[in-house]
């Protein structure tokens, strides 16, 4: 048998990083306590005992073998919450969870109760606010009027903010509300400001009917959840349009095709499905949840003749023991809640998927964007759940069927299965970072990441399929990374690339919109749960492209769609006074006839006046005070910590040392603004749109505040001059490393450091 320092040197530096910042053991001074080989045996361990609850002879160490040597080989990585806690004290390990909001104080609270305890544990949670009155109805206990749907999804955002989810993040939630309440219009803009309910994804339940109202042009009924009476009528394509341009805008809301969704619910007598988990990939009843699964699909291919093939056999073997691994997981399982433990234990869904797709593709030579890969998409789905079935048949012999499972479409089917779902395209996250594989059923985002290496340097690698592949057909070259590089990660259009392999080797934006979208139809077609997926746009693409997603999607029968257009998170820009095309135009002049030459800073004057600003961060009290030139304009800053000492103060002193060298040398107010807003420390502070990220941060806002003040005091021909434009990255900017994060999946994550919002 290997040895544990064989078996750990299975995975790679950045997958063991991963390990220990997010999955590992530790002791109470925060020290690493197990190997990833530890990890692996104390999961297999702890999950093969729900074999004993069946029969009291199993042969659980078996079990425990099969269970273990799954993991080590990375053939299937179970979702985080189970590595992280089974065999723990905690026994959490499930990912997704919904819970119902009842249209009483008593019952939101509750739910904001029960949504901290899941978010404690390590889950993230999916809400549907639909029931609740919307804003301005009556409260007939109170004798007032009701607040709506959004101003109780910014309770539940404040609340998972003061929770930190098992120790390491803040939990996540989706927050759905149907097309036809009378608040969608707030709802839909709620999430307009970046720095607004931020723990939430967003997505509008859309009906058929609203659907149908499209499609004839004509308008739908908006109807009161409290009374069920119709208030008023509106546009379906002003309800349509505004919804894409909020997507194109941000990438939110997403649709959530809530009839599609139900017309598939296998226990409709159970309860019908009104929200998903945080990724969209679950679909489920209020107070279900349910555990998750990925099988990595680039280890399931053999190389014979020199040609890569899919392995059937070995997939079989891999899918049969995933069901039994996953199905146990329900037995091992400590609800957070006992109502959560009731449904789920009555339906028993397990959600069994797939990452590595498109390294499976890169090996076989078949492009993604093709009607080979969509085949192939769909070849090794209908599989996966053929076999799944088949295990969960096998299952349900030997330990009965789901109790639900007595008026369920299983029933009528004549189908007796030990689980309600089964096959399940979730988001993979850091999972597939510890596989060392591609996420989920997404493209590649790019076939170029950076690795950090001693000295803080960050040193690109390149995708070793692509090397091998560049090295065998004789056009790899030196300068082929930086050609790369350059090219946004993407080989397609570079000329040493020889046609066929610019057409393998697709990045997530050389697929088009529609041949996404049709990627995700064809995982969904054999998918009993629904998909987790981006559907990644262009910068330039235009809101009707999203339009045009979202209507194929319908088509084609998915049960939900995200897009994501490239730089859409990355950049804010807030213009004071002068608008950005005059500042463009006067930069553009500038750069035409500027030539280097060496600044010399003003000197100082004897005496400044300015203004002073408490900022209130981690390290305690900021003070930073702006002087001003004789004209008026910023001139130098001084920035103090109201304890003195310590590397903050010397720090915060330094920048404000550097900041007064650049006033003093011309350098515009938003230049200097841009590169401090957005610095993340690990202790940021305050919540939503008033958090303070770092002291460089709060010297930035304070620069802000005082350049919005001077526009709005100042006559009107000094406000022309001013013009503030900044760099925030939010939702691009990794809270852990500040690296860019990648938008697929249905959820942001960073290759770097291996930060992700992914479940």
């Amino acid at each position: 048998m290997p040895t544990k320092e064989v078996t750990d040197s299975l995975f790679s530096q950045n997958a063991i990083k991963v390990l220990e910042k997010r999955y590992l053991a530790k002791n109470d001074k925060g020290q690493v306590t197990e190997t990833p080989t530890d990890m692996f045996r104390r999961v297999a361990r702890n999950i093969a005992e729900a074999d004993l609850l069946y029969n009291p002879n199993a042969d659980v160490k078996k079990t425990e073998e099969e269970f273990y040597n799954l993991m080590m080989r990375k053939e299937l990585l179970p979702n985080s919450p189970t590595l992280m806690n089974a065999g723990r004290e905690l026994q959490q390990l499930s990912a997704c969870f919904v819970l119902p909001i009842e249209d009483s104080m008593d019952g939101i609270f509750e739910s904001v109760k029960q949504a901290a305890i899941i978010h404690k544990s390590g889950g993230g949670t999916g809400f549907s606010f639909s029931r609740l009155r919307p804003q301005n109805d009556v409260v007939r206990t109170t004798g007032g009027v009701a607040s709506g749907p959004v101003s109780f999804m910014k309770v539940f955002n404040h609340a998972t903010e003061a929770v930190k989810q098992g120790g390491t993040r803040r939990g996540a939630n989706m927050g759905i509300l149907r097309v036809d309440h009378p608040d969608i219009l707030e709802f839909i803009d709620c999430k307009s400001n970046e720095n607004d309910i931020t723990n939430f994804n967003i997505s509008v339940a859309v009906t058929d009917r609203f659907m149908e109202a499209l499609e004839k042009g004509e308008s739908y009924e908006l109807l009161n959840p409290r009374t069920g009476q119709a208030l008023l009528k509106i546009s379906a394509a002003e309800i349509f349009n505004k919804i894409a341009a909020n997507a194109w805008r941000n990438g939110e809301p997403g649709l959530f095709f809530i009839d599609t969704t139900n017309r598939t619910n296998p226990t409709p007598h159970v309860g019908g499905i009104e929200a998903t988990n945080p990724c969209g990939e679950q679909p489920l009843i209020p107070y279900e949840s349910c555990n998750l699964g990925s099988i990595n699909l680039e280890s399931h291919v053999s190389l014979n003749a020199g040609k890569w093939t899919i392995d059937w056999n070995k997939l079989e073997r891999t899918v049969r023991t995933s069901v039994h691994f996953l199905d146990n997981v329900i037995d091992m399982n400590h609800y957070p809640i006992p109502q959560i433990e009731e449904v789920t234990k009555g339906n028993r869904k397990i959600g069994l998927g797939v990452m590595g797709f498109a390294r499976m593709l890169f090996k076989l030579g078949v492009p993604y964007d093709s009607t080979d890969g969509i085949e192939t998409a769909r070849s090794v789905m209908r599989f996966i759940r053929a076999i799944g079935h088949s295990e969960s048949e096998k299952l349900a012999q030997q330990r009965g069927v789901f109790p639900n499972w007595e008026g369920s479409v299983y029933q009528r089917e004549g189908k007796r299965l030990r689980n309600a779902y089964i096959t399940t395209v979730a988001p993979t996250g850091t999972l597939s970072m510890i596989a060392d594989t591609s996420g989920g059923c997404e493209p590649e985002f790019s076939l170029i990441w950076y690795k950090n290496v001693m000295g803080g340097e960050h040193l690109p690698y390149m995708l070793e399929a692509f090397v091998d592949v560049a090295k065998t057909e004789g056009f790899w070259s030196s300068n082929l990374a930086d050609r790369i590089v350059a090219n946004h990660g993407s080989v397609r259009g570079l000329d040493e690339v020889p046609a066929k392999w610019q057409t393998v080797f697709a990045t997530a934006h050389d697929v088009s919109p529609e041949w996404h979208v049709r990627m995700q139809a064809a995982f969904q077609e054999y998918t009993d749960s629904a998909v987790s997926k981006t559907i990644n746009l262009h910068k330039e693409a235009t809101g009707e492209d999203v339009k045009q997603a979202y209507l194929l999607a319908y088509k084609l029968g998915c049960k939900g769609i995200t897009v994501y257009r490239d730089g859409s998170r990355s950049e804010q820009v807030m213009n004071v006074g002068s608008s950005a095309k005059t500042a463009d135009s006067k930069a553009e002049e500038k750069r035409e006839t500027t030539v280097p030459q060496i600044i010399h800073p003003r000197p100082r004057p004897k005496m400044t006046a300015g203004v002073t600003t408490r900022m209130k961060t981690s390290c305690g009290d900021l003070y930073v005070t702006i002087n001003e030139d004789e004209k008026g304009g910023p001139f130098e800053v001084f920035c103090n910590m109201g304890k003195a000492g310590g590397c903050e103060g010397s720090q915060n002193e330094a920048i404000g040392r550097l900041v007064s060298l650049a006033f003093r040398s011309g350098v515009a107010p938003q230049s200097v603004i841009r590169q401090l807003i957005g610095i993340r420390c690990n202790k940021p502070y305050g919540l939503g749109k008033d958090t303070v990220h770092s002291c460089a941060d709060a010297i930035a806002s304070s620069l802000m505040e005082y350049m919005v003040r001077k526009s709005q005091d100042d006559t009107k021909e000094a406000a022309e001059n001013i013009h503030v434009e900044y760099d925030r990255r939010i939702g691009a900017a990794c809270p852990d490393c500040g690296c860019e994060m990648e938008f697929s999946e249905g959820c942001e994550k960073c290759h770097f450091c291996g930060h992700s919002k992914c479940y």
